[in-house]
């Protein structure tokens, strides 16, 4: 047996092998005239090779056998490519209204979330709040008793653990569900946040913006707050800077957000995805089909810009979609601790 009729022997064998996986894929997607027609001339073309192995044997085989086997395979294959491109189009479909799809979800988990920090705020300064202050006003109709000095010196201890437990509960209120944000703005919200960290650190926090009263879409606000709120707890964290600059701007109905620090840097390839909730921030960006660039080297401070259109249309689904949709959440979040745990 020469090396053509070797090779001849092997397309045939390759050919029957890709005609049976067409043949099991017809039922498999839509578009089974894809799969027919590879079928029909992939078999085709194995009796085109069986001809031609018989010609060398000394065979006659008429030219028209060829010919109108060249014609079928031709027209099947053309047909194939046709639908190909139909089936392209509809992964490509597919896979958008995916995309459109986790956005959506995600949307409604960040609401969810948001949700039920507002609830929990609330009920700390509606419910804790006002038991706190009897707590305090009675110590203070205390003091004005006679008593030990022994005493006294208790009381005003008491009464300086509950002023902090005041504070304390206030400031955990209003990191669940920043009122100056959800009554003035993303603006006035950011400026607050950036004076009231600025208080406590020993970091020079720079905030600009050509905006003032403006007021946008409330998901895109509570995002991008939280986006900037975990940017300036990373670099008081991490980066162990001396400056953090922060500008928002609005530019062709896109809200632009730029922050820098000075610190020491880091390998974002590193961080991306286990480290300093950066992960999160995509995610909520992402929610919003938005996009997130971040560049850092180390020593090189960190530089992270957020890009966000004020014309994407948010999603509304009902509350029982909505607690439906946090619970995937809260399962999904057990199991991937559960994981880490092991």
């Amino acid at each position: 047996m020469s090396g053509v009729e070797i090779l001849m022997v092997v397309a045939i064998v390759m050919q029957s092998i890709a005609a049976i996986i067409a043949l099991y894929l017809v039922n498999k997607t839509r578009f089974s005239a894809l799969w027919i027609c590879c079928f029909i001339a992939l078999m085709l073309l194995v009796v085109e090779r069986f001809l031609q192995l018989s010609s060398f044997d000394g065979h006659q085989i008429p030219r028209m056998s060829y010919a109108w086997i060249g014609i079928v395979v031709s027209i099947c294959f053309s047909i194939g490519v046709v639908c190909a491109l139909f089936l392209v189009r509809h992964v490509e479909r597919m896979t958008k209204h995916r995309r459109i799809l986790e956005n959506r979800l995600m949307t409604a988990v960040l609401r969810t979330e948001e949700r039920s920090r507002a609830e929990f705020s609330r009920e700390l300064h509606d419910g804790l709040g006002p038991l706190v202050s009897s707590a305090k006003m009675s110590l203070s109709l205390l003091s004005r008793a006679e008593m030990e000095d022994k005493n006294r010196d208790i009381l005003k201890n008491t009464a300086s653990v509950i002023d902090e437990a005041i504070r304390s509960l206030r400031e955990i209120s209003n990191n669940l569900s920043p009122h100056v944000l959800i009554n003035f703005g993303l603006v006035r919200g950011i400026n607050n946040f950036v004076d009231r960290v600025g208080s406590m650190h020993d970091v020079q926090i720079s905030f600009r913006t050509p905006l003032r009263e403006e007021r946008f879409d409330s998901n895109i606000e509570v995002i991008l707050y939280r986006v900037v709120c975990e940017l300036i707890n990373n670099s008081l964290k991490h980066s162990a800077c001396k400056h953090i600059t922060l500008s928002l701007t609005l530019e062709n109905k896109h809200l632009r957000l730029e922050y820098h620090d000075d610190g020491r840097g880091f390998d974002p390839n590193n961080v991306l995805d286990s480290g300093m909730g950066l992960s999160n921030i995509r995610s909520r960006i992402s929610s919003l089909e938005g996009r997130f660039r971040l560049s850092s080297a180390p020593g090189c401070g960190m530089t992270a810009v957020a890009l966000v259109s004020t014309d994407v249309p948010m999603v509304h689904l009902s509350n029982s979609d909505l607690e439906k949709l946090s619970d995937m959440d809260y399962d999904r979040r057990k199991k991937r601790k559960n994981r880490s745990r092991r």
